[in-house]
This record gives C-alpha cells, sequence and structure tokens, in this order.
C-alpha cells in the first residue's frame, strides 16, 4: 500500500516576526509554543528527541531523511520526547531498520509530540541564522483551519528561555543508583558490577548515555535531584562530582545550584566534571558569566579544539547559553574553543581536578572524539585515592 499525503496543509509553523510555513502534520494534533531551533546531525533524532536539553524547543531537522530507521526504546535518553515538536523537509516514510519497534509518527502521537513535514527547512534554517533563534507557534490540524493571527499572538506572547529553570521539569523526583554501561555489539547494554569509584550525578536533564558513560568509566552512580544539597551529595561519601546537560537559562537554575556547587568546592577536594548546563553550572559558580547566544550550537558535527593538545574534535551539541570566557576568574582557564566561532568549550581549575566542556561526549549517537573525558574523571578519582 502506497501512502498518499494530502496536498492540503495540515499543520502550520507560526514565527514571532509573522512568517508562517505550512505543511504536513503528523505525530499529535494540538498546539505548542516555544524556541525554534537547528539541528544539522545526519543522525539520532530519536535521541535529540528524548533529549531533556531540548525542553522548550522545537527542532529544526536540516538532514531530510527523518524516521526512516524508526524508533526504538533502547534509544530513548529519558523515558518519553521533551522537545516540544519536530520540523522536517520531507513526510517520514516506513521504517527500515532490524532495531526498529515503532513508526515515528505513532511514537510522536502516543508521547503527545507535535510535528510537521514539507516545509523548505534550508529557509527556515537560514532565517534561524540570520535573525536568531525565533519564538514559535506550531499546530497540527487535520482539518486545516488555523487562526494565524492568533499562532502569531502567542509567539510573541511566549516569554522565552531567558530566566525560564527548566531544570526542575527535567530533574529526577528521587534519588536512584545507575550501573548499566554503554551499548555494544551484540549483547546490548551490560551492567556495571566491578565499580571502582562512588559518583554522585546531580541531574539537570541527564541523557542516559551519559550516565552509562559513567558506568562504562568504572563508575558506581547515585543520581540526585537538581535541587539537590551540598549535605546530601556528600552523604554518599563520593569519589567525585558530576554535573549534567540540561535545558533552560543556566542564571535561572544557578539560583539554587550555584550555591551547592561552591559548598563542594569549597569543603572537598573532590574532582568535579560537568557536562553542557554542568558545565555552565560549574562556570558560574566559579565566577563567571554566561550569555544568550543567537542561534546556539545544535548538531553532531561542531569542531572543538583542545588547547593543552592542539588535537581537533568533531563533537555533540546542543545548547543555546555560552559561557563568556572574558569573565573567566584568576585560576580558572579555558581548556577548549569552538572553531565554529570561537566560543567557550571548555574550562578548568588550574590547581585541582575540577574541569567541564560544553560539548557531550557520551557520543550517542556520534562522534566518539571526546569519550577521553570520561576516563580522565576517572583517572582523577583515582589518583585522589592514591
Amino acid at each position: 500500500m502506497v501512502e498518499t499525503v494530502s496536498p492540503k496543509p495540515t499543520a502550520c509553523l507560526a514565527l514571532a516576526d509573522g512568517t508562517v510555513f505550512y505543511g504536513h502534520g503528523f505525530g499529535a494534533t494540538g498546539r505548542c509554543v516555544a524556541e525554534l531551533c537547528f539541528n544539522t546531525a545526519m543522525t539520532g533524532y530519536q535521541e535529540i528527541m528524548t533529549d531533556p536539553s531540548y525542553a522548550g524547543q522545537v527542532v529544526t531537522f536540516t538532514f531530510p531523511h527523518i524516521g526512516n530507521t524508526g524508533v526504538t526504546p533502547e534509544d530513548d535518553e529519558t523515558a518519553d520526547p521533551v522537545a516540544a515538536g519536530m520540523v522536517v523537509k520531507w513526510d517520514p516514510t516506513l521504517a527500515s531498520n532490524w532495531r526498529a519497534t515503532e513508526e515515528l509518527k505513532s511514537w510522536l502521537t502516543r508521547t503527545g509530540r507535535i510535528a510537521i513535514g514539507g516545509v523548505d527547512t534550508r529557509r527556515l534554517t537560514r532565517a534561524i541564522r540570520q535573525q536568531g533563534a525565533p519564538h514559535v507557534a506550531m499546530e497540527y490540524n487535520p482539518d486545516g483551519n488555523f487562526d494565524l493571527e492568533a499562532l502569531v499572538a502567542a509567539a510573541r506572547a511566549w516569554p522565552g528561555l531567558e530566566g525560564m529553570d527548566l531544570a526542575k521539569d527535567v530533574t529526577c523526583a528521587q534519588s536512584y543508583r545507575w550501573d548499566e554501561m554503554r551499548w555494544a555489539w551484540p549483547d546490548g547494554y551490560s551492567r556495571q558490577e566491578d565499580p571502582k569509584h562512588k559518583v554522585v550525578a546531580i541531574d539537570y536533564g541527564a541523557k542516559r548515555n551519559i550516565l552509562r558513560c559513567l558506568a562504562s568509566a568504572g563508575c558506581d552512580v547515585t543520581v540526585l535531584p537538581a535541587t539537590a544539597t551540598s549535605e546530601e551529595v556528600l552523604a554518599h561519601n563520593p569519589d567525585g562530582v558530576f554535573l549534567s546537560n540540561g535545558p533552560g537559562d543556566p542564571a535561572a537554575t544557578g539560583e539554587y545550584a550555584v550555591p551547592m556547587i561552591k559548598d563542594i568546592l569549597d569543603k572537598t577536594d573532590l574532582p568535579v566534571f560537568g557536562i553542557c548546563l554542568g558545565h555552565q553550572m560549574l562556570a558560574l559558580a566559579l565566577g563567571a558569566k554566561t550569555t544568550k547566544m543567537n542561534h546556539g550550537h545544535h548538531g553532531a558535527n561542531h569542531p572543538v579544539k583542545e588547547h593543552g593538545t592542539g588535537k581537533v574534535e568533531i563533537t555533540s551539541m546542543n545548547h543555546g547559553f555560552a559561557v563568556d570566557a572574558q569573565t573567566l576568574p584568576e585560576g580558572v582557564e579555558e581548556t577548549h574553543v569552538s572553531l565554529f566561532d570561537g566560543s567557550n568549550c571548555g574550562i578548568r581549575m588550574k590547581d585541582r581536578p575540577v574541569y567541564s566542556v560544553q560539548h557531550h561526549p557520551e557520543a550517542s549517537p556520534g562522534p566518539q572524539d571526546s569519550f577521553y573525558l570520561f576516563e580522565r574523571f576517572a583517572e582523577a578519582m583515582a589518583a585522589r585515592k592514591a
């Protein structure tokens, strides 16, 4: 049976400046309002949609073949999609992959996420790059009837990510243990049965594959909510503290996260490792500042240079805020920089094993150039105990 697509638009994407894009809706019906970003990754649409760092955002995929490998629960970064919606060039075709357990369309419908296909994503991406990440309202209505004035008004009324603390919305409700390691052929996911280091991971919106990488590096991981206090962290007697990725404005999350991190740094000599929002939290705790980017970095092909070695890594990124390297205090140095725009991608304390990176080194869906950062964290904990 050949699937046909109605020529009548059934979905609409309205930007706050009044620009309107029409297309074919799929997934859940209804309306969502969010910030619009674009992602340049060629694989991993399921990991992107379930990455908690995308809370409050609709994702435009620049690669046109979205949906052709279906979905599988093994690839979820959290239980359900967190991104508000998706925009694609071509309507998804039937899945063709031995690991697929469900079609992208039915998965989005079941999990309540709106999507629109048939959009000129190149034009949309150019608009985002030139004008900055816009506020949008997106609606899927099978009848094809849209109140454009109401959609534009909703986009304009949305407050935006600046000043918005979203980590509280995506963090875990209570602490839990994690021992699952990275996926490997042919057994899939295995368990860490001989951990060497106790790690407390602060969940600002942690991806499962980041926790798997910690387990694969020899860590016994206990995950605590974003609002955990230093007393709660230290009660676990950890060998190291990990600060996870997450969504929203780091300055807003920092209202409660920064005092905890400062306390850990003041009272202990524990190794500390941060990724993405965790990187920004550490920078704020050390006295630096963060800024909102024009359109952010979202993709799996971002070149990052490590100053110490001169090595260039191709990395996976997802962030709309950045650490201002000009505000780094004495005793803290920049370790990594984006070769796209020169923005900060890593910092470390000069005299302690405390460091963080802006990119996602867990290689899910890829690339794997930066996995050494987890091993460096494990080595720092081993050195401290020695």
